[in-house]
């Protein structure tokens, strides 16, 4: 009789382990364990102050963590060694709320700018990434433009374009909607929606909970610096277990 076969598990592409992250006396994350596969769309929900952003920043490097593990793409995350950081750090890419666009850069100058100064890209290769990657945030007709020429939602789309010109491994998205006036966040929404079902591995901190509910493979809702609950969207948003999140959800509906 034939073994039964066996789907593989995803690669893991974040690997998180009894990370803690002290501001001074206040102890932000308590102990974070987390693993994200390869294709995996985690959202990242919570009040404010619970340690949603200090984590991201935690897995980019950003911000020294005081105890635990964090390896992206098999790469450990190590602060003291500067070739590791700059080799995990080729492998994240990550979005914040304000663009950071240069302004004396014209929008392809800002996309191409890593992948010429990091992996040494000629400007001819950059060039046309940059191109197509503009043309995948809908923007292929903004190459030439000034960021100042732009709207925010289309500075964020070029911020997006920028992170992805480094062929990140996984994208980190913080509240990258919340500098956007209403009007301007679906636009936004859309292309980040575009790279979940292109299977591009995205751990995002939102407050737009229709939009994690649809998107995501898996919600985690963060409390007083811990992981108080994980699971599919469904799940947490219809059947919550804690009284924490129920008064979280509920406070999203007055």
């Amino acid at each position: 009789m034939a073994a039964a076969e066996t789907t593989p598990a995803p690669k893991r592409i974040v690997e998180i382990k009894g990370l803690k992250k002290r501001f001074g006396a206040n102890e932000v994350l308590k102990g974070i364990d987390l693993e994200v596969g390869a294709g995996e769309v985690i959202a990242i929900i919570g009040k404010s102050g619970s340690g949603k952003s200090t984590l991201l920043r935690c897995v980019n490097g950003l911000e020294v963590f005081d105890e635990g593990t964090l390896a992206v793409d098999g790469l450990p995350l190590l602060h003291g060694n500067k070739a590791a950081m700059r080799a995990l750090r080729q492998r994240v890419g990550m979005i914040f709320q304000s663009f950071n666009l240069f302004p004396h850069l014209s929008v392809g100058r800002n996309v191409m700018l890593a992948p010429t100064l990091v992996k040494k890209a000629a400007a001819g290769a950059s060039g046309d990434q940059a191109r197509r990657l503009l043309a995948r945030v809908g923007l292929a007709e903004k190459f030439d433009a000034s960021p100042d020429q732009l709207s925010g939602g289309q500075q964020q789309r070029v911020a997006i374009a920028r992170a992805l010109a480094m062929e990140p491994a996984v994208l980190l998205c913080d509240e990258i909607t919340s500098a956007l006036d209403p009007e301007l966040v679906g636009e936004v929404l859309r292309v980040v929606e575009s790279l979940a079902v292109d299977g591009m591995t995205l751990l995002m901190v939102t407050h737009e909970m229709s939009f994690a509910r649809r998107v995501s493979d898996r919600v985690i809702f963060m409390h007083q610096g811990r992981v108080h609950e994980m699971g599919p969207p469904k799940e947490l948003f219809v059947n919550p277990r804690t009284p924490e999140l129920q008064q979280f959800i509920s406070s999203l509906h007055d």
